[in-house]
């Protein structure tokens, strides 16, 4: 009986931890509020908060896949940037890969303002993209207050 208590209260505190990770803070909500290019904006200024130099938003039309290139401690990187309204799937990963291909960038990222699918999380693993969510946004804003 008391393991079977024990084992729903461990449960409930998952069920909340979960929430709590996915509630979007409300100071954080003006992100969902963007258009495309305003949010591609956006995220190359978090970037050059966070230390990455020679950032370049690319051009709306033709970005071959990337929206940010950018460099960190000799780490160059071809970011595409997506602002959903839902989860963001595999597709934003394959545009990535294409981006630091196209680009010549030897890491491939998506930044977006919600969170992945299993899917684009299972294909990000396996095709080594970097997946930075709202989550890590939001502590990239964070460090900055």
């Amino acid at each position: 009986m008391l393991s079977a208590a024990l084992a729903a209260v461990i449960v409930v505190f998952i069920v909340i931890a979960v929430i709590l990770r996915h509630k979007r803070k409300p100071q954080y909500l003006f992100m969902d509020e963007m258009e495309g290019a305003e949010f591609e904006a956006f995220c190359a200024r978090i970037l050059e908060a966070r230390g990455f130099i020679d950032v370049c938003v690319t051009k709306a039309s033709r970005d071959y896949g990337a929206d940010i290139l950018a460099e960190k401690d000799g780490v160059t990187y071809a970011i595409q940037c997506k602002c959903y309204a839902e989860p963001v799937g595999v597709k934003a990963v394959q545009e990535a890969i294409a981006g630091r291909e196209f680009y010549g960038r030897m890491v491939g990222a998506v930044m977006t303002n919600q969170y992945f699918t299993q899917p684009a999380v299972e294909a990000a693993g396996k095709l080594r993209i970097l997946l930075w969510d709202r989550g890590y946004i939001e502590e990239m804003l964070d460090e900055d207050t």
